[in-house]
């Protein structure tokens, strides 16, 4: 699953047409289409009913509030190290890892 992908499908739960969301997500129809398709596909369903209107199926309407939180989650990660970023480069270098604060995607070996 890509960021990518999660963004579109937030797009087109709220403009509920392909072409609108395409637009606002700043990419053409079918490649929108197309990574809705390979979500439905790695999700194992369809997410959204496309006949007689575009209508979240009941995954979408399941996933849909995961999504909407990894979305969040990735934009609050964007503007923490945006903020870090405007202090300045001295003090994003310096902050330590303490031994407390590892997760085991970050230790070592």
């Amino acid at each position: 699953m890509q960021m990518h992908q999660i963004r579109y499908f937030l797009a087109l739960c709220e403009e509920r047409s392909f072409t609108l969301a395409a637009r606002r997500s700043g990419v053409s129809q079918p490649s929108l289409t197309n990574a809705i398709g390979a979500l439905e596909r790695e999700l194992g369903g369809t997410l959204f009913q496309r006949r007689p209107v575009i209508a979240l199926t009941a995954l979408g309407h399941a996933i849909r509030p995961h999504l909407q939180q990894v979305a969040q989650a990735a934009d609050q990660a964007r503007e923490a190290a945006q903020a870090l970023a405007d202090v300045g480069p001295a003090i994003s270098e310096v902050a330590p890892l303490h031994q407390g604060d590892r997760s085991p995607q970050c230790s070592s070996g």
